[in-house]
């Protein structure tokens, strides 16, 4: 049995929120009243991050695959999914396997090419140890907005609006996730989905356009050119 930490409110066709590597349900809390209103929303944490258990074995591929047994364990069929980064390729890929009613991904990974997927991991990975260093300072650092600025500007397009405590809270979670460095070395094997899978459904790619992370000047336009018939759209 797949048991994920999870967030469950509102009614409605049900809506699933799926995060990004590091992160944890918290990330959608300012939207989820919104979402809440028109869908049943359940925001989860997967495996490894959060408070949900790690798998044996964290590559994105296991945590799609522990994803689609929860949704089915649950009795969630065919939801409306939306995810960011990590979990935006989650979605799409459930979505792939006729396993959604519509995907949203958020500057999903996988459209890049070499230099921007070694680029992402190292970002990333040098981030968390950074993190793990300066840990008894993070309270000080993350009370300010230029330490906010400074430690969260590859993940939040504006840091220094986050709040204090969100943006601690952030910074632990990826910090103590046992999933992260795993799911970030299986990113080397990770494909873009296969359109003609994707069809069926509405399909929406959405990317911030001062993504430094997953660089939005060429990873959405690899996106389009992927995803043909997906609907694009640039956030500014």
């Amino acid at each position: 049995m797949t048991i994920l930490n999870h967030h469950r409110e509102g009614s409605g066709e049900p809506l699933v929120l799926v995060h990004g590597v590091g992160s944890r349900w918290q990330v959608w809390e300012p939207i989820i009243a919104t979402l809440a209103e028109s869908f049943e929303v359940i925001a989860v944490d997967l495996p490894g991050f959060g408070d949900s258990a790690p798998l044996p074995r964290t590559t994105v591929g296991t945590l799609t695959d522990a994803l689609a047994d929860f949704l089915a364990e649950q009795g969630i069929e065919r939801p409306h999914l939306a995810g960011n980064s990590m979990g935006g390729l989650i979605t799409l890929n459930l979505g792939a396997r006729g396993l959604a009613r519509s995907v949203t991904a958020f500057s999903p990974i996988g459209f890049w090419d070499t230099a921007g997927r070694v680029w992402c991991q190292q970002s990333l990975g040098r981030s968390k140890t950074l993190g793990r260093i300066l840990r008894p300072k993070l309270p000080a650092i993350l009370g300010t907005a230029a330490g906010r600025t400074a430690f969260l500007g590859l993940v939040f397009g504006k840091p220094w609006a986050v709040d204090p405590q969100v943006a601690l809270a952030t910074a632990e979670g990826a910090i103590t996730s046992l999933g992260f460095g795993p799911a970030l070395d299986s990113f080397t094997e990770v494909k873009a989905p296969d359109p003609a899978a994707l069809a069926d459904i509405p399909v929406t790619i959405a990317w911030g356009n001062r993504d430094i992370l997953l660089t939005y000047a060429t990873q959405h336009r690899r996106a389009q050119a992927v995803l043909p018939a997906a609907r694009n759209v640039t956030l500014p």
